[in-house]
């Protein structure tokens, strides 16, 4: 678990980045499954980064030049009718003694409360979301202290987005953040090799999404860390496919993508087997091109070496292997720099890692410049080819034999940057072929 220390060392980072700003971060909104029905809440993940607290309706404040309340939050007041519900609110007097606020405010208080953490503010920290009512708010409130800016001498006159803050902060994982990271691999771990034996032609896709999840839950999971994909056949050619309804054959390919959240830390895995236990010859053919691209390109893993090395990497064995396979034609350098491969790898070969799936990270400064690695930074790495019935060459590019189609191919893990080079912390799910 993250202890209130490392949130409280969190802020006081966050206030040595922003000077003499305030910063002002929204709780997440709660999400309409239908009707009056809602999904369960989960918060807002740089909200969660800061304060550790799990409530919506919730503002925290970071107000650095305050002499007494630099960190500041509102939240719901308790309210037992309402408890009775929607469940437990923490309250503002719990609230401050819990998450070492210096001072905890009822939400409804907002309006009349935040001025005067802005007031002496040279400049507003607010990434603009999706709540237009409080994107509203907080510009209403710059905007009033910027018409009075000529009386008081004070006050913020720039509005800047939170964002490259906190996403430099968040790439570099704490020791505690990656306990909770590796537990939520060594679940999803443990899941995945669970399937693998249990996959069997005539059974759903759905039952081995069910299998999959009923881990996450029973390890102490809070649940699939994105809709988990169980591609079976030609659906393994859908990158996102989650109807997860089709009955398995024998002599599919089985692609599962999914991963475990564990206290709000993901894991991320993907898999591609025969659901038989034996490849045919294409299917073999691809895999094992797609592993050679994924062992290449987590040897690029390494402190120093740029975020693009790992993708280039994986695309220039992708390439060659096609071209060998007559799938591409031509030269080489033209084929990578025109993207004629894209018809058979449109993806990235990979994403940061955290408390988003897709984490906050900067992956290039500018259009030239990308991001070097660093020790304690988690990504993915994966590589992928698919060849539905649909596909088309590119222009100029060899017409694709029948006997490819219908393969689709991903190998992901979870890779942790170290001193010296990398750890995969996937390494529990076997990705070696024996037929």
């Amino acid at each position: 678990m993250i202890l209130p220390t490392e949130y409280k060392a969190r802020r006081e980072q966050l206030m040595s980045k922003i000077g003499n700003g305030t910063a002002i971060f929204r709780s997440a909104l709660p999400a309409v499954m239908h009707h009056d029905v809602e999904y369960n809440f989960r918060q807002d993940s740089d909200f969660f980064y800061l304060t550790g607290f799990n409530e919506a309706e919730a503002v925290a404040v970071i107000a650095p030049h305050h002499a007494e309340h630099k960190f500041v939050l509102f939240v719901q007041p308790k309210d037992w009718e309402k408890e009775v519900w929607t469940g437990y609110r923490t309250g503002v007097e719990v609230a401050k003694e819990k998450y070492g606020a210096d001072e905890v405010f009822p939400i409804n208080e907002l309006e009349e409360k935040l001025p005067k953490y802005l007031e002496k503010a040279d400049r507003i920290y607010y990434h603009v979301g999706r709540d237009r009512n409080f994107n509203n708010t907080i510009i209403s409130h710059w905007q009033r202290l910027m018409a009075t800016f000529h009386k008081r001498g004070t006050g913020p006159m720039a509005l800047e987005s939170t964002n490259r803050i906190m996403q430099a902060m968040r790439m570099i994982k704490s020791p505690a953040e990656l306990a909770m990271m590796r537990q939520a691999v060594a679940i999803s771990v443990d899941a995945h090799n669970h399937v693998r034996e249990f996959a069997k032609p005539g059974r759903y896709e759905y039952e081995v999404q069910a299998e999959l999840e009923h881990i996450f839950r029973i390890r102490g999971g809070l649940g699939p860390a994105y809709p988990s994909i169980v591609a079976s056949g030609g659906n393994s050619c859908i990158l996102h496919y989650v109807e997860n309804n089709r009955q398995m054959e024998d002599g599919d390919l089985l692609l599962i993508d999914a991963g475990c959240s564990y206290g709000y830390y993901n894991a991320d895995i993907t898999r591609t087997f025969p659901i038989s236990g034996k490849f045919k010859p294409e299917q073999k053919i691809l895999y094992e091109l797609v592993l050679k691209a994924q062992l290449a390109a987590i040897a690029q893993v390494k402190p120093g070496n740029t975020y693009n090395q790992i993708h280039d990497t994986a695309v220039r064995v992708l390439v060659e292997g096609l071209m060998n396979l007559g799938l591409l034609a031509g030269d080489i350098e033209e084929i990578i720099k025109e993207e004629k491969y894209k018809p058979f790898y449109m993806h990235r070969t990979g994403h940061w890692l955290g408390l988003d799936v897709h984490d906050a990270g900067i992956y290039r400064h500018g259009a030239e410049i990308w991001q070097t690695l660093q020790p304690n930074q988690v990504l993915t790495v994966e590589p992928g080819l698919y060849i539905s019935p649909e596909t088309k060459p590119v222009e100029g590019q060899p017409e694709i034999p029948d006997r490819w189609r219908g393969i689709g191919i991903r190998i992901e893990d979870d890779v942790l940057v170290t001193e010296s080079g990398c750890e995969v912390l996937t390494a529990g799910v076997t990705k070696l072929i024996e037929s």
